[in-house]
C-alpha cells in the first residue's frame, strides 16, 4: 500500500481470499483474512495515494470496497449482464482512474468495460444496485457472445485500455462511451456516431488471463504478454509495434511497470519474474521470425472466432484449460532458479530528449516523448 514504507501488503488469489500482510521491523510477517469471494480473485485496485483504500473483484461478480481503518469491507454490488435475465458477470479486472479516483472500471466475462462512480454508493452497503455511469465496447463486438475482457488499465489522462480474450487490445478516449445503457448490436444509431478506439494487434490472448498496461513516463507505450511467450510493446499513438521480447518459454501473463523508474516486470509459466531495464547499447529490431509469430497468432484468433459457443461451454473449456496448464506445470522436471538463463538476454533502450535538443529538419519526433526501440 502507498505511504506505508512498503510494510503493508494486500494480496488475493484463486481461493477467493483477500488478505492483509504486515511486515514489522523484526521481519516476522503476519497475515489476516479481510474478506472472501465465492470465486477466484484476479485483481485488486488501490486508490492512488491512499494507504487505506482499495477494491476487489472476483469471478462471483461481486465488487467490494476496503478501508483498512474499518473492520469489514463494503459489498458494493454484483455485476450483472445487460440482458433481461441479469445473470452475474464473472470479473477479471478492476482499475481506478488516477485523475479522478471517484471512478473505477471493471471487466469480465462479456464484451463491456463498465465505469462506476463510488459516490453513487453508501459505505454501509445500503445501495447495492449495479449502476454503471458509462460503458465501453468496440462497435463490432456489441452483441457478441464469444469474447470477454481479461485486463484493463487507465492512463494518466483517463484513457481506458481494454484487452479481450482471443481478440485485440483497444484504447478508448473518455468520449467513446455508450453511456449507462449500451446498444444491443453494432448497427444502432448510437454505435455509428462514436469514434473507433485505437487498436493494438500481433499478440494472442487466449490460454490464460493476461494483463495489459501502459509504459513510459507519459504512458507513451502499451505493453502486453502473449501465448507465444513474447512481451509486446506498441506505440500508444498509432499502434505501431516497436518491440517483441522473449519473456517466457510458454506464456507471458503479467506485465507491470515500475511506478517511477523505466523498469518493466513480467511473469508467466516459468518459475521466475523477469525485470527489464534500459541497459542495451544498440537498437534492437523485431525478431527475424516476428511476422511468422504474429501470423500464427492471427490464425489462432480467426479460427476460434469462427466457432460460436455458449457462455456455459466457454466456462467449461476455460476450466479444462486451467486444469491442463496446472497438470503440465506439475509434470515438468524440477529446475533451479537459473533455468531461464539459457535464453538470450534482451534489454530496452530509452531516449529521454533534453529540453535543449531539437529534432532534425523534417523530423516528426516529439522532443517531449520517451523513445523506445
Amino acid at each position: 500500500m502507498p505511504f506505508t514504507d512498503d510494510r503493508t501488503i494486500i494480496t488475493s488469489s484463486a481461493d477467493g481470499q483477500v488478505r492483509l500482510a504486515q511486515i514489522p521491523e523484526n521481519g516476522e510477517v503476519s497475515t489476516k483474512r479481510l474478506a472472501t469471494h465465492r470465486g477466484r480473485v484476479h485483481k485488486l485496485a488501490i486508490e492512488p495515494g491512499s494507504p487505506h483504500i482499495f477494491y476487489s473483484c472476483a469471478e462471483d461478480g461481486l465488487v467490494q470496497h476496503f478501508d483498512l481503518r474499518n473492520r469489514s469491507p463494503t459489498k458494493l454490488f454484483t455485476c450483472t449482464s445487460f440482458s433481461e435475465n441479469k445473470q452475474p458477470i464473472r470479473l477479471n479486472a478492476i482499475v481506478i482512474d488516477p485523475r479522478n479516483p471517484h471512478y473505477f472500471s471493471i471487466g469480465g466475462f462479456d464484451q463491456y468495460a463498465r465505469v462506476y462512480d463510488i459516490r453513487n454508493y453508501q459505505h454501509d452497503g445500503s445501495v447495492s444496485s449495479d449502476q454503471p455511469v458509462d460503458v465501453f465496447c468496440p462497435r463490432h463486438l456489441t452483441g457478441s457472445n464469444n469474447v470477454h475482457i481479461t485486463a484493463l488499465a487507465y492512463s494518466i489522462t483517463s484513457e481506458l485500455l481494454v484487452s479481450y480474450n482471443d481478440e485485440l487490445i483497444y484504447l478508448f478516449q473518455k468520449d467513446m462511451g455508450y453511456g449507462p445503457n449500451p446498444p444491443s448490436n453494432s448497427s444502432s444509431e448510437n454505435s455509428q456516431k462514436l469514434d473507433q478506439p485505437q487498436v493494438y494487434s500481433g499478440h494472442r490472448n487466449s490460454q490464460t488471463v493476461k494483463g495489459v498496461n501502459f509504459f513510459g513516463p507519459n504512458d507513451e507505450y502499451v505493453v502486453s504478454g502473449s501465448d507465444c511467450g513474447n512481451v509486446y510493446i506498441w506505440k500508444k499513438k498509432k499502434g505501431e509495434l516497436v518491440r517483441m521480447m522473449l519473456g517466457d518459454k510458454h506464456i507471458v501473463n503479467c506485465v507491470e511497470p515500475h511506478p517511477f523508474f523505466p523498469f518493466l516486470a513480467t511473469s508467466g509459466f516459468d518459475k521466475s519474474v523477469k525485470v527489464w531495464a534500459p541497459i542495451a547499447k544498440k537498437l534492437a529490431p523485431l525478431p527475424k521470425n516476428a511476422k511468422e509469430i504474429m501470423a500464427a497468432n492471427k490464425r489462432g484468433r480467426e479460427a476460434r472466432a469462427r466457432i460460436t459457443l455458449s457462455p456455459e461451454v466457454v466456462m467449461h473449456l476455460l476450466r479444462l484449460q486451467r486444469r491442463q496448464a496446472l497438470a503440465y506445470v506439475e509434470r515438468r522436471p524440477p529446475a533451479d532458479f537459473e533455468s531461464d538463463d539459457d535464453q538470450e538476454s534482451e534489454a530496452l533502450i530509452f531516449g529521454f530528449a533534453d529540453d535543449n535538443d531539437t529534432p532534425g529538419e523534417g523530423s516528426s519526433t516529439d522532443p517531449r516523448e520517451c523513445n523506445i526501440s
